[in-house]
């Protein structure tokens, strides 16, 4: 199979090459307590206000999550999530229906309900499919694109050892595996996110962006997920409130070692890293000698 077509997304019937056009997702919680402050939208006018800069500032996909996965944060039951979701998922696709809408979500309820009852675009599923073993089946009936995350453990528990003999290799090969399964029951519109800071320490957040290149091997879309995470404010000392800087030092590398996705909390500036990152590809250096 040649390489770039096993790449192509197939996105709303629109088949989109990562390789030509890295895209901005971004993050809309419609949760009380995911752990960026400002990125928490619960009344319809503070998701209208976030939905309209998310789109204004250059983003191709707002991600609407409505479970925080931080360590500690409430358990809420499927019927919580989708009443969170389901005013947002209204609203955005009433005003933006050519925006497209991914749900960050490791329920199949929830994710069909999204699809199927509010024309959802992706789904977005932090577990690759070890939460719910209902998940995979769903996705291949709803026929929508699939993210696919690493996460060691469970949100509750996923930082209290984690351990990797080889964090890049173990995360690809645990990543091919369910990239296999998911082909058997026939998806193939499949994006690939090795889950920094799920079930990671410091020091294998680092290891996994210094070797993020090889997850090409993959032969998936890349999705990177670092906006004002642990990884920055720790080694930084600093709050999420000042990662912004170093959010987007990591969103640099990881588009020279083949992001294709880039989850971010400040768009505008994501968008900025991107149309830099494309300019120089496209005029690349050549050695008169």
């Amino acid at each position: 199979m040649d390489e770039t077509l096993s790449k192509l997304i197939n996105l709303r019937g629109t088949l989109w090459n990562p390789e030509e056009k890295p895209l901005v997702m971004g993050i809309l919680n419609v949760t009380p307590d995911s752990f960026f402050a400002p990125s928490r939208k619960q009344t319809l006018a503070e998701i209208e206000l976030r939905a309209d800069e998310i789109v204004a500032q250059g983003a191709e996909i707002i991600d609407l999550g409505a479970y925080s996965s931080r360590p500690g944060a409430e358990d809420i039951s499927p019927e919580e999530e989708i009443a969170r979701l389901r005013p947002a998922l209204r609203l955005i696709r009433d005003k933006y229906p050519r925006t497209l809408l991914s749900v960050d979500t490791f329920r199949s309820r929830v994710a069909q309900a999204c699809v199927e009852e509010w024309g959802a675009d992706i789904i977005n599923d932090i577990s690759a499919g070890e939460l719910d073993p209902g998940m995979f089946p769903t996705v291949a009936r709803l026929k929508v694109p699939y993210i696919l995350m690493h996460m060691q453990g469970t949100p509750r528990t996923m930082q209290e050892a984690p351990h990797y003999n080889n964090v890049v290799q173990e995360v690809i090969a645990h990543l091919a595996q369910k990239i296999q399964t998911l082909q058997a029951l026939g998806v193939g519109d499949i994006i690939v996110d090795p889950g920094f800071g799920f079930g990671k320490t410091l020091e294998h957040n680092y290891q996994l962006l210094d070797g993020l290149q090889e997850f090409s091997i993959l032969r998936r879309p890349l999705l990177v997920g670092v906006s004002r995470k642990s990884m920055i404010c720790r080694l930084l000392d600093i709050p999420p409130a000042a990662a912004l800087n170093g959010t987007t030092a990591l969103h640099a590398i990881a588009l020279t070692k083949g992001a294709s996705i880039l989850r971010v909390h400040d768009v505008r500036e994501a968008v900025e890293t991107v149309r830099i990152y494309r300019k120089m590809k496209e005029c690349p250096y050549q050695d008169p000698l």
